[in-house]
């Protein structure tokens, strides 16, 4: 199973630069991220 976790790790990173680096159907904006940029400040 430790051999499972490992690839599905690997994998996960990949997807996560793929998607950063490329802004690809598989990139999720994280709402951390998207708060202060759609909120106004003057809320």
């Amino acid at each position: 199973m430790r051999h499972t976790l490992l690839i599905l790790a690997a994998i996960s990173c990949l997807l996560g630069l793929a998607g950063c680096g490329q802004k690809g159907p598989l990139y999720l904006p994280q709402p951390s991220e998207q708060a202060p940029a759609t909120q106004p400040s003057g809320d």
